[in-house]
């Protein structure tokens, strides 16, 4: 069985994971349901993702839910992108020269 994972965003900031579950639901079965918050407040992001059973039903939600209205705001449905790896490590980023760094240069 295929699964298909969709981005869904423009989500009003209130809407929990069993709304954004049971709106999705009409159009098939739901593998899971993510919406994405911030680490520091826990406050939803306005975003989250849906993974359906299978790619037609994946297809019927972003047919029927993309560009909907959802309290007030348009939902952006759509096929999510993979998922990019990120760099390690933090450091310091390349660069800056060498110079004076303020105050008065001595000549």
């Amino acid at each position: 069985m295929n699964t298909s994972r969709l981005y869904v965003g423009g989500l009003p900031y209130a809407t929990t994971e069993d709304e954004l579950e049971e709106l999705f639901a009409a159009h098939g079965s739901i593998e899971s349901v993510r919406i994405i918050t911030d680490r520091m407040t826990g406050r939803s992001k306005g975003f989250g993702f849906v993974e359906m059973s299978t790619t037609e039903e994946a297809e019927a939600a972003v047919e029927n839910l993309n560009n909907t209205d959802l309290e007030g705001r348009t939902l952006v449905v759509n096929e999510a992108r993979p998922r990019e790896k990120r760099g390690g490590g933090g450091g310091y980023g390349g660069g800056g020269g060498g110079g004076p760094r303020g105050g008065r240069t001595r000549w």
